[in-house]
């Protein structure tokens, strides 16, 4: 059991029957009444987003999360193949599962996939990866004196708004949190 005052961003916890990890806390102390914890968690099994509100000290119960790091190999209709680099056991997940994460996944790229008593929960991705600019407008001289963004393409599928300056052929670096730019490799 763990304190709700201990709550940190990527704690998973378990709530009402369900896993689910801390996306965003606030500790509020209103000046009448008790402390209380306001937190946003998302289901590590549905992917639904919710907040929750906890009194000061509050128990829950932490959720033991493994990850194993697994190779994505490629899909096949609509499931995903993982692959254990130590092992070479393979592991398919649908497409249903890891609808947000397929925005990011390349053949050959690593990932840890989070288990929960031999459940599989989903893939979690690195904070960024490298995309390459399949699709995107030509810049025009002169255009970056405004600091203005273009839709771009990237070979995934993901469209990203980048600076005028990027164009088709640039490896990219993208958050995988928010889907954003952060520069380019």
């Amino acid at each position: 059991m763990i304190s709700v005052n201990d709550f940190r961003t990527g704690l998973t916890v378990e709530v009402d029957g369900g896993i689910w990890r801390v996306m965003d806390f606030q500790h509020v102390k209103p000046g009448k009444g008790a402390a209380f914890v306001r937190s946003k968690l998302r289901n590590l099994r549905t992917g639904a987003v919710q907040e929750k509100t906890f009194r000061a000290g509050e128990k829950v119960g932490k959720a033991q999360i493994d990850n194993r790091k697994m190779q994505y190999l490629y899909a096949s209709g609509d499931q995903h193949v993982f692959m254990d680099k130590q092992s070479y056991e393979q592991l398919e997940l649908p497409a249903s599962a890891i609808e947000y994460e397929l925005k990011f996944l390349k053949e050959n790229m690593e990932v840890a996939i989070m288990m929960y008593q031999g459940e599989t929960l989903g893939v979690e991705l690195p904070n960024t990866v490298e995309l390459k600019v399949t699709e995107t407008e030509p810049g025009i001289k002169g255009d970056t004196a405004s600091g203005g963004t273009k839709p771009a393409t990237v070979e995934t599928g993901l469209t990203v708004n980048v600076p005028f300056f990027v164009n088709e052929g640039d490896v990219l670096i993208i958050n995988t949190t928010d889907s954003s730019y952060v520069s380019r490799a």
